[in-house]
């Protein structure tokens, strides 16, 4: 049976340092949707990987959690320190190491009817895979990987090189504020939605931080209210937690609005506590009310 959500990352190594807290764990797209996933029903989920050896525990604790992981063999895993200020919104990066890019040769065998492509840095996926990947489903991508340039150790924002190309083949593309910015040139959300989408994307879904989010398709925009925390602890994995609540939700007959509210809500718990998602379907549920 072909799965109804393939995500595709890299697992990393993160060193988090917050005003609260500094720790080591693991993290990346694919180990926070995984995660995430894990609690709900991933009827249906599997995760391709590429990591290098130091990070195979972290494939075996989301083994052992249900999910189906296969994994590409890499030299390196990747290595972020991610340090944030007051402000979650507000992080600096660090790549310390960096495993090897998927490749079409690599993907050619995966099946789905959604692939989630966790973009980390800019070459973790070529023009070619998303051609590839968009022959055989819809491909869902967060942009921030593509907007992340290494520079000996120092992380840089830069402009997708091949976004007018790229976006032709990308059915579902997630962005942040100052990533919606830097792909439109534009600090309007609205209005670099309307960019993007008139790019080639179906479904454009604007995170805003404490403002909610926006989701845009068929020339309809969707506004998600972002659900209060009491206690924000660790914002990392956010964006990652997002689009597992909204391609979950999608795949099962939710509305946009319907997913966006069900994204937003784990983002909320997540937000909580360090580490990927840890709340229940029912937790979400009574989040939303």
């Amino acid at each position: 049976m072909i799965p109804e959500i393939c995500c595709i990352g890299h697992i990393t190594l993160d060193k988090i340092i917050t005003p609260r807290l500094e720790t080591y764990m693991p993290g990346g797209t694919a180990f926070y949707v995984a995660h995430a996933l894990a609690n709900l029903d991933h009827t249906g989920f599997r995760l391709l990987t590429s990591v290098g050896p130091t990070e195979m525990g972290a494939v075996e604790d989301i083994r052992k959690r249900g999910i189906e992981v296969d994994v590409i063999p890499s030299r390196k895993s990747v290595f972020f320190e991610n340090k944030y200020g007051d402000n979650p919104n507000d992080r600096t990066q660090r790549v310390l190491a960096k495993a090897d890019p998927f490749t079409v040769d690599n993907l050619k065998d995966v099946e789905a009817k959604i692939f989630h492509l966790g973009t980390l840095l800019a070459d973790d996926f070529s023009l070619d895979a998303l051609k590839l990947l968009s022959s055989k489903g819809i491909v869902s991508v967060d942009a921030q990987g593509y907007l992340r340039e290494v520079r000996g150790e120092q992380v840089h924002p830069v402009d997708w090189a091949d976004k007018t190309e790229a976006l032709k083949y990308i059915d579902i593309l997630k962005a942040n504020e100052k990533e919606m910015e830097t792909l439109t040139g534009t600090t309007d959300p609205r209005e670099a939605a309307r960019r993007l989408a008139a790019w080639g994307c179906r479904e454009v879904l604007l995170t805003l931080g404490d403002r909610g989010s926006l989701i845009y398709t068929d020339g309809k925009f969707y506004d998600i209210p972002a659900y209060p925390t009491t206690d924000v602890v660790d914002a990392t994995g956010c964006g990652d937690t997002y689009m597992a609540g909204y391609l979950y939700s999608r795949s099962r007959g939710a509305d946009y609005v319907e997913a966006g509210k069900f994204a937003a809500a784990m983002c909320t718990i997540k937000l909580a506590h360090t580490g990927p998602f840890n709340g229940t379907e029912a937790d979400i549920r009574h989040l939303i009310g």
